[in-house]
């Protein structure tokens, strides 16, 4: 359980710096998708890693991945 959420710590750290790095070396077209969808990669661990998710109910993990999707799709017709 240690061991998981260590490292799930610290795949959001290499994300976040992947984004940062992404932010500042690409076009903006290619930057918005990338950072949306990592951004998206990044909600959805931290709900089902420590916000315990991963042990509540198939309706629960289904409407945060649904409500993750919708999100990650407004923000790139917005974008």
């Amino acid at each position: 359980m240690r061991d998981t959420i260590s490292s799930t710590f610290v795949l959001l750290l290499a994300l976040t710096i992947i984004a940062a790095f992404l932010a500042l070396n690409v076009s903006a077209e290619i930057m918005a998708i990338t950072v949306v969808t990592l951004a998206l990669i990044k909600f959805w661990l931290v709900a089902f890693q420590f916000m315990e998710l991963k042990k509540a109910h198939s309706f629960w993990k289904y409407l945060i991945l649904g409500f993750g999707g919708l999100m990650g799709i407004i923000l790139m017709i917005l974008l």
